[in-house]
C-alpha cells in the first residue's frame, strides 16, 4: 500500500515502467470520461447540424495551436530541457523555460486576436457545405474556443518541464479535468445556452486542466520562471529551429480531422458521426500509442543524449513491437464488435439507430489502422528525442499533400466511408516514411524489429477477428431481442469471449512470445541498462 501511494505522490519521480502505467491509467480514465462527454453530446444534440457546427468549431483553434506553437511545444522543449538537466545546467534550463513561455505566449495572444477577427472568413472557406445558420453558429463557437489555445500552449510547455523531471502526475491530470468541465458545462448550462455550453465548458476546462494542473506542479518544484523577451538566448533559438519545421509542416496525424470535416460538411450529421467514430477509436490509440509515446520520450531523449545509441535503437524497436502486436489483437476485437459497441455507447436520446449503423461502419474501417497510428507516434518521438524535427516533418508534409487527392477521389467515389479508407491509407504512408527514414539514417534498424512475433500476432488477429465477426452475425440472426440493449450486451459478451479464446489459442499454437514479453520485467524492455539503474527503473519490481 505504501508503494502504491508513493506511485501517486505528485513529487514521485517515475521510472519508464511507472510512467507508462500512470499515463496509460490516466489516459484510459480520461477516455472513459471522454466517452461520457461524447455520450452526453449524442444524447442531448444527436448527429445533426448543431453538432456538426460544434465539431467544426474546433478546427480554427486547432490550426492556431498547430501553426503558431507547432502543435508540439512540449515535444521539442523536452529534448532541450532534458539535455540541460543531464548536463547539470539548471540555470540555463530555467532561463530557456522563461523565454519560451514569455515570447510564445505573446505570439499566441496575437494569433488569437487575429483569428477572432477572421473567423467568419475561415469558416466560409473551410465548410462551404454548411447552411448560413450553421456557419453563424460555427463562428460563434469558434470565438469561444480560441482563447483556450493560450492555456493549452502554456500548459504544454510547463508539462514538458515536469516530464523532464520525471514527474508525470500533474500532466496526466490535465486531460481528465478538461473533459470533466465540458460535461459540466453541458449539464449545468445546456438549457439556457444550448450547444454553446459545451464550448464554454471546454474553455474553462483548458484553464483548470492543462494549464492550472501543470502550473501547480511546476510551482511545487520551483521552475524559476521570470518574464523574459531575451530572443538572443541560444537555447531559445535552438528551440525555434527545432519547432519551425513543426510549425510550417503539416502532419496527417493532425490534418486528418481537418480534412474529414472539410469534405463531410456537405452532408447533415456526417461530421458528427465521423467524429463520434473517431473519438471512440481514439481511446485505444491513446492507451496503446499516446501513453507509451508520452512516457517513452524522456527516456528516448536520455539514451540518445547520453550517446547510448544501440540501447536507444533497441528501446524504440522494442516499444514499437509491443505496441504494434497488441494493436493487431485489439483491432480484431474492435472490428468484430463495431455495431453493438457503438450502439451501446451512443444510441440514446437524439442519437438514433440509423446513426448507430452509419457510425459503426466508420468505426469498423478506422479500427483497421490502430497499429499504424500507435507505431508512427513512437517513430516520430524517436526523431524528436534525437533533436531532429526537420526530417520527419518534411516527409509527413509531402505525404499529407500527396494524400489530399486520395481523400477527394475516395470521397467523391464512395462517399463518407471513402474518407475513412483514405485516412487509413494516409496514416499507413506516414508510418512507412518515418520507419524507413530512421532505418536509412541507421538510427533504428527495421531488421532488428521482431517481425516473426508481429507476424504471429497479425495471423492470430485475422483468425480471431474473422471467427468473432461470424459469431456476432449469427447471433444477430438468431436472437429474438435484436436491436435492444440486452442484445447489444449479449452480442458484445459473446464476441469478446470468442475473441479472447481464439487469441489465447492462436498465440499458444504459434508459440508466440508476446504474452511473456508483455509480462516480463521492464529491465528486459530497456536492454543494456546498468544493474544499478535497472533497479531504479524497476522500482519495487512491478511488472508491465
Amino acid at each position: 500500500m505504501t508503494r502504491l501511494l508513493r506511485f501517486f505522490r505528485p513529487s514521485h519521480q517515475h521510472s519508464a515502467l511507472s510512467a507508462t502505467l500512470l499515463m496509460m491509467g490516466t489516459i484510459m480514465l480520461s477516455r472513459v470520461i471522454g466517452y461520457v462527454r461524447e455520450a452526453y453530446i449524442a444524447y442531448a444534440f444527436g448527429a445533426g447540424p448543431q453538432t456538426d457546427a460544434y465539431v467544426a468549431a474546433f478546427t480554427l483553434p486547432d490550426w492556431l495551436n498547430y501553426i503558431v506553437a507547432g502543435g508540439a511545444a512540449s515535444i521539442t522543449f523536452i529534448s532541450i530541457y532534458t539535455r540541460f538537466l543531464a548536463e547539470k545546467r539548471d540555470t540555463d534550463a530555467k532561463k530557456t523555460f522563461s523565454v519560451v513561455i514569455t515570447v510564445m505566449t505573446a505570439v499566441m495572444l496575437g494569433g488569437t486576436v487575429s483569428s477572432e477577427i477572421f473567423a467568419p472568413q475561415f469558416v466560409r472557406w473551410m465548410f462551404h457545405g454548411f447552411s448560413a445558420a450553421q456557419m453563424d453558429l460555427t463562428v460563434h463557437l469558434t470565438r469561444i474556443l480560441l482563447p483556450a489555445q493560450i492555456f493549452f500552449y502554456v500548459g504544454g510547455v510547463v508539462s514538458a518541464v515536469l516530464l523532464s523531471h520525471r514527474l508525470f502526475l500533474f500532466p496526466a491530470l490535465g486531460p481528465l479535468l478538461y473533459n470533466m468541465f465540458i460535461i459540466f458545462g453541458g449539464v449545468i448550462a445546456g438549457r439556457p445556452l444550448g450547444i454553446s455550453s459545451l464550448a464554454y465548458g471546454a474553455l474553462a476546462g483548458s484553464i483548470v486542466g492543462p494549464f492550472l494542473a501543470s502550473v501547480i506542479g511546476a510551482v511545487k518544484i520551483g521552475t524559476g520562471y521570470r518574464p523574459s523577451f531575451d530572443i538572443t538566448n541560444p537555447a531559445f533559438r535552438e528551440w525555434v529551429r527545432l519547432s519551425i519545421p513543426l510549425m510550417l509542416g503539416v502532419s496527417l496525424v493532425t490534418a486528418d480531422d481537418w480534412i474529414l470535416r472539410h469534405y463531410a460538411s456537405s452532408g447533415i450529421g456526417d461530421i458528427a458521426r465521423l467524429n463520434y467514430a473517431k473519438r471512440l477509436f481514439a481511446v485505444p490509440i491513446a492507451v496503446l500509442g499516446q501513453a507509451t509515446g508520452q512516457a517513452s520520450l524522456p527516456f528516448f531523449a536520455r539514451l540518445f543524449n547520453e550517446k547510448r545509441l544501440q540501447e536507444f535503437a533497441r528501446t524504440v524497436n522494442d516499444s514499437v513491437y509491443r505496441v504494434t502486436a497488441a494493436s493487431f489483437l485489439a483491432t480484431a476485437w474492435m472490428m468484430a464488435t463495431a455495431f453493438p459497441f457503438i450502439d451501446l455507447v451512443y444510441r440514446r436520446g437524439r442519437f438514433l439507430l440509423s446513426d448507430t449503423q452509419t457510425t459503426a461502419i466508420y468505426f469498423f474501417w478506422f479500427s483497421l489502422s490502430l497499429a499504424l497510428w500507435s507505431a508512427q507516434g513512437l517513430y516520430a518521438r524517436a526523431f524528436y528525442a534525437a533533436g531532429d524535427t526537420l526530417t520527419p516533418m518534411a516527409a509527413v508534409t509531402v505525404i499529407t499533400a500527396a494524400s489530399l487527392p486520395i481523400y477527394s477521389l475516395l470521397f467523391h467515389r464512395y462517399g463518407v466511408v471513402g474518407l475513412a479508407w483514405a485516412s487509413d491509407t494516409g496514416i499507413g504512408a506516414n508510418l512507412l516514411a518515418l520507419a524507413l527514414l530512421l532505418h536509412v539514417r541507421k538510427m533504428v534498424s527495421l531488421r532488428e524489429l521482431r517481425w516473426d512475433e508481429l507476424g504471429k500476432s497479425a495471423l492470430t488477429a485475422i483468425v480471431a477477428g474473422g471467427i468473432s465477426l461470424a459469431v456476432g452475425r449469427n447471433f444477430v440472426e438468431l436472437t429474438p431481442v435484436h436491436g435492444s440493449r440486452l442484445a447489444d450486451v449479449l452480442q458484445l459478451l459473446l464476441i469478446s469471449l470468442t475473441w479472447a479464446a481464439t487469441v489465447l489459442l492462436g498465440l499458444w499454437v504459434l508459440r508466440s512470445q508476446l504474452p511473456n514479453d508483455l509480462r516480463r520485467r521492464k529491465a528486459a524492455a530497456y536492454p543494456g541498462v546498468a544493474e544499478g539503474e535497472s533497479k531504479e527503473i524497476l522500482g519495487a519490481g512491478t511488472q508491465p
